[in-house]
C-alpha cells in the first residue's frame, strides 16, 4: 500500500515519536511510505490534491535515528498525487503552530478531507479532528469518568472554582500539548495566580480542572485502535509516566519518566465508556491519558509514547497498527475506494 504521513515539519521529528515509529515499520513491511510536511500541499486546477513528499527509499532498517536521519538527509523532496495513496496518516499536532504559523493548524485537516473525498482513507477521521481541535473534545464523553471541570476567560470565575474544589486545582490552555503551560494552583500560590491565568489565557481560553490527587502515582497513556484498546499477546499498548519531582506534569517532553503500564479495570472502563464515541467519529489511533479512574486527556491528533510501550513489553504494537491498515486499505480496493470514510476509520 501507499501510506502518507502528514507532520508539521520533517526537521523537528524526532527518532522517539510514535510517528517515526510507524512509517519506519510501515516502510520495513515494503510498503511506500513518504513524509509530508503540512506546509507542502496543494491543489490544482482538476482540482486533485498534491503534495511535496520525503518519499523512503525501500528496504529495512533497524535504527529509527537512522531512519529519520535518511529522510532528513539523504532524500530530496518529490511531488506526489496524494489522490494516489491509499492510506494518509494526519499526524501533525496543531497545538505546536498555534503561536507561530497559526495558519498550519487546519492545514492538515482541510487538505486530508479533500483526499478523503477522492477515495483517500484519511486517519483519524479529519471532520472529527476539526472538532477535536482542543481539550473541548473531551466534552463529548461522559461527565463520570472526567475530572470536574471550567472553562473561562474570567479570573473570577476561576478563583470562585479554586474553592469549590477545596483550594487546589490544575490551570492550562484549551488548546496545548507537551505540557505546555500547565500549572498547580495551590492556596498558597494564590498572589501568583492572576500571573498564571495571564500566561495560559495569551493563547486562548483556560481549562481549571479537578485537581487529582492519584496523579502522585503518575498517569496512565493508553492507545485506543479501531475504538478498543490495543493489546496484542496479553501486553497492552500503554505507559505510566512518572512526574519529575514536585512537577505536576508526567509528559515526556518535560522530565517525565516512563514505566510499564498496569491497566486495571477502572482503566478499561473508562476506555468502553469512550468507545462508541470514538468509533462513531472515525477515531483510527488515539491516546487516553489517565488518572486513577478519571480520563483527564485525549489525543486525537497524535498521541506519543508507543515506541517506549515497544520498548518496556518487547511487543511490536506498530506492526499491528499497519496490519490493521493493510486490512483497511484491502477492504477499501474491494470496495472499488468508494466507502463510507467514518466506517472504515474503525473497521
Amino acid at each position: 500500500m501507499k501510506i502518507g504521513f502528514v507532520i508539521n515539519d520533517l526537521r523537528t521529528e524526532y527518532a522517539a515519536y510514535t510517528t517515526t515509529c510507524l512509517a519506519m515499520e510501515a516502510n520495513n513491511l515494503g510498503h511506500e511510505t513518504c513524509y509530508i510536511n503540512v506546509a507542502d500541499f496543494e491543489i490544482c486546477s482538476d482540482d486533485s490534491v498534491r503534495a511535496r513528499a520525503f518519499v523512503a527509499p525501500s528496504g529495512r532498517h533497524r535504527s529509527a535515528a537512522r531512519f529519520l536521519e535518511i529522510m532528513r538527509e539523504e532524500v530530496a523532496p518529490v511531488m506526489i498525487t496524494v489522490d494516489e495513496l491509499d492510506v494518509l496518516m494526519l499526524r501533525n499536532d496543531p497545538a505546536q503552530d498555534i503561536i507561530d504559523r497559526p495558519w498550519a493548524r487546519l492545514a492538515g485537516i482541510n487538505f486530508g478531507r479533500l483526499a478523503m473525498g477522492h477515495g483517500v482513507i484519511t486517519l483519524n477521521n479529519p471532520d472529527s479532528l476539526a472538532r477535536g481541535i482542543n481539550k473541548m473534545y473531551c466534552l463529548a464523553f461522559p461527565r463520570h469518568i472526567r475530572p470536574a471541570a471550567l472553562i473561562t476567560r474570567d479570573h473570577d470565575e476561576i478563583i470562585a472554582f479554586q474553592k469549590a474544589m477545596g483550594g487546589t486545582i490544575v490551570l492550562k490552555p484549551l488548546a496545548g500539548s507537551g505540557g505546555r503551560n500547565v500549572f498547580l494552583l495551590r492556596p498558597l500560590d494564590a498572589p501568583n495566580l492572576h500571573q498564571m491565568i495571564e500566561a495560559i489565557s495569551h493563547e486562548g481560553y483556560v481549562i481549571a480542572q479537578e485537581f487529582l490527587p492519584a496523579i502522585e502515582h503518575g498517569d496512565t497513556r493508553l492507545f485506543i485502535v479501531n475504538g478498543r484498546p490495543l493489546r496484542i499477546g496479553g501486553e497492552y499498548a500503554a505507559i505510566r509516566r512518572m512526574r519529575p519531582g514536585e512537577d505536576i506534569r508526567s509528559n515526556m517532553t518535560v522530565g517525565g519518566k516512563a514505566r510499564k503500564a498496569r491497566i486495571t479495570d477502572d482503566m478499561l472502563e473508562i476506555a468502553e465508556a469512550v468507545r462508541p464515541r470514538l468509533v462513531r467519529d472515525g477515531m483510527f489511533l488515539v491516546g487516553l491519558d489517565i488518572v486513577g479512574d478519571k480520563l483527564v486527556e485525549i489525543n486525537v491528533f497524535s498521541p506519543g509514547g508507543l515506541n517506549t510501550a515497544q520498548d518496556l513489553t518487547g511487543v511490536n504494537f506498530c506492526r499491528a497498527i499497519i496490519e490493521r491498515l493493510e486490512h483497511k486499505v484491502n477492504h477499501a480496493r474491494q470496495q472499488g475506494r468508494r466507502f463510507d470514510p467514518v466506517e472504515i476509520a474503525t473497521y
